[in-house]
């Protein structure tokens, strides 16, 4: 099992819809049907609310989050296979090399061990196969507002079990996933204007 301390409760609290999937979501949806997907996995996908969505286009959805309360809504949703694993537990065997999509919606900033999020996405996905990773965004011009601002507390959640540890830009989230089987396909800026995004998206293909 993963050895790696993280926080046991994020603080789910219902199966509603999460303040980032409004603009999260959309992007994905066309992001998954350009690459043509069939069969997807959700990684950390919460309380589950995302599922519903994959499942409307179509797609056969798995998910899997360690986090009690989300997983608790998460699976009572029908028609998903929803498990109870974090990054770093040892994939089931029928889902090794069985997917053609993975999806990771705002989780890389809360693991300790990033590296772990790369190695399940390679362990599961088919050669040729895509990873979607968002994340919040950050850029020069982003984290000069946030310092005049005096946000970045507000940025951070540190008050927050389960809050964010870490921070990307887009040059850190290609190395860390270019240290894998990986190489970067497509980004996308996601929520507000440019270059002050909510999220990004970065879309990642694993290499033969």
């Amino acid at each position: 099992m993963n050895t790696t301390p993280f926080a046991q409760k994020y603080g789910w609290k219902s199966a509603n819809e999460a303040c980032s999937h409004p603009y999260l979501l959309p992007l994905a949806v066309g992001i998954c049907r350009k690459h043509g997907t069939k069969r997807l996995l959700d990684i950390g996908t919460g309380n589950g609310h995302a599922l519903h969505t994959w499942m409307h286009e179509g797609w056969e959805t798995a998910a899997m989050e360690p986090d009690a309360d989300g997983y608790a809504f998460a699976r009572q949703i029908s028609g998903a296979d929803v498990r109870r694993l974090g990054v770093g537990d040892p994939m089931p065997e029928d889902w090794l090399g069985a997917f053609d999509t993975v999806v990771s919606l705002e989780v890389v900033e809360h693991l300790f061990n990033p590296f772990q999020l790369v190695e399940t996405a390679a362990s599961v996905l088919q050669p040729g196969g895509i990873a979607l990773i968002s994340i919040p965004y950050h850029g020069y011009l982003k984290n000069l507002l946030l310092s005049l601002a005096n946000k970045w507390d507000f940025h951070h959640h540190p008050l927050r079990l389960g809050g964010h540890i870490k921070f990307w830009s887009r040059p850190t989230l290609q190395a860390l996933f270019q240290k894998g089987p990986f190489r970067l396909v497509e980004f996308h800026g996601a929520g507000r204007m440019p270059y002050l995004w909510k999220s990004m998206f970065m879309v990642f293909e694993k290499l033969p």
